[in-house]
């Protein structure tokens, strides 16, 4: 009997090159299976299936993993407010260790002793998903067509034909990943520093001028209701999407260090990530104690850096995901965005742990809970470590005022 691969399978070239590939050169009896978390149609879904048969797969699988990726990833990103170099919302790398993690569920369904991927040489991707087998199943051997074989898309397309596998394989301008948690777009324009994209590389066209305001309601930190009805967080997620990109909202181009350790630039499309962060963001603001801020903010940046570079499996992610699970335990209310063409403003929100209590005062206005002496006397008391180290190294406020 043949052995068996397992190939993660997305039905784009790459991938189908690496079908009968797998097959003639290797010997192997080919399982492809489609992890989707949150990027595909049905009717794309279908497609693919029928792509991998065509070519010759002796099983297709598909998954739907969009709220498994919600519940063990981007619920986290959004406890973060996580935006990589403060710009991108890690909108397709946060997806790749979950996509991995089901296909090894898959590998081991079937017993197959290979998995295989359609990744080059060139990019993450690859890291993350080899790391999930040399961690969780260092017995399963990788193969990586493409990166073995450093071939051309001309020769991919060669070998297909010569196969009997005629099909329209041209290179669309612009590479496309499309997830639940936003789009990248590549083009020869992120290949430099100075280009930029123009209207047609973005999949959502403009098509929304006049201003509208939406509603978000989270219960403890999640999403759970757009404009007064309550949903899953997934379907939040997708209607915020749809009310928002259609605005030219949430375009944007990262540039960052790479796991395999050059700089990368991407263009993004993550107009429900950027919205969902920043209404989220306000809220905290609201609720959280100064204390619980800081110190989120120190996890939560080293929580998205783990998570790009492909470090999940990390026993301290869980650390850390335990402890913003315990922040966000007031972090419940609703909060009102404004959408406009190619921007949008959090406005304001409410909760009923909002901190802003106009029991103790108001800022600027009045205070309700000390009296003008009470701060002259804490103001005493606040400087004086700072008086002492200036009298007895003998600065005045003019040595401090010159430097």
């Amino acid at each position: 009997m043949k052995e068996k691969v397992v190939l993660a399978f997305s039905g784009g070239l790459d991938t189908s090159f690496c079908v009968p590939y797998l097959m003639n050169e290797k010997g192997l009896e080919v399982h492809t299976v489609m992890v989707n978390t949150g990027g595909f149609s049905e009717e794309e879904v279908k497609g693919i299936e029928a792509r991998a048969l065509q070519l010759g797969a002796a099983s297709h699988k598909t998954i739907d993993a969009a709220e498994t990726y919600y519940r063990k990833g981007i619920k986290y990103l959004i406890y973060g407010n996580i935006l990589k170099n403060a710009t991108y919302p890690l909108s397709v790398s946060s997806e790749r260790v979950f996509q991995a993690l089901e296909v090894l569920k898959h590998v081991k369904e079937i017993g197959a002793g290979y998995v295989a991927h359609g990744s080059t040489g060139a990019g993450n991707d690859q890291v993350r998903f080899d790391i999930v087998f040399e961690i969780l199943a260092p017995e399963v051997k990788i193969l990586a067509p493409i990166r073995e074989l450093s071939i051309t898309r001309q020769e991919e397309i060669d070998y297909l034909k010569k196969h009997g596998f005629e099909s329209s394989w041209e290179k669309a301008k612009y590479s496309i990943n499309q997830g639940l948690w936003g789009t990248s777009i590549g083009g020869v324009e992120t290949l430099s520093s100075d280009g930029y994209l123009p209207e047609e590389a973005y999949p959502t066209k403009v098509t929304k001028t006049t201003p509208e305001h939406i509603r978000i309601g989270f219960s403890k930190g999640e999403p759970c209701s757009f404009n007064g009805t309550e949903m899953p967080a997934v379907d939040i997620i997708k209607a915020v999407r749809d009310a928002a990109s259609p605005f030219g909202i949430g375009r944007d181009i990262h540039i960052g260090d790479t796991i395999i350790g050059i700089k990368g630039r991407v263009g993004f499309e993550a107009a429900a990530p950027l919205i969902i962060i920043k209404a989220h963001h306000l809220l905290e603001k609201h609720v959280l104690t100064k204390g619980q801020l800081y110190w989120k903010d120190q996890i939560a940046g080293w929580y998205g850096q783990q998570m790009h570079e492909a470090m999940y499996l990390d026993p301290v992610m869980r650390d850390m995901e335990a402890m913003m699970e315990s922040i966000e335990k007031n972090v419940t209310g609703e909060v009102e965005i404004a959408l406009m063409p190619y921007h949008f403003m959090v406005l304001g929100c409410k909760s009923g742990h909002d901190l802003m209590s106009s029991k103790f005062g108001a800022y600027g206005e009045i205070n309700k809970s000390y009296t003008g002496q009470d701060v002259i006397g804490f103001t005493k008391v606040l400087a004086n470590p700072l008086k002492i180290y200036y009298n007895v190294n003998g600065e005045d406020a003019a040595d401090v005022i010159d430097k």
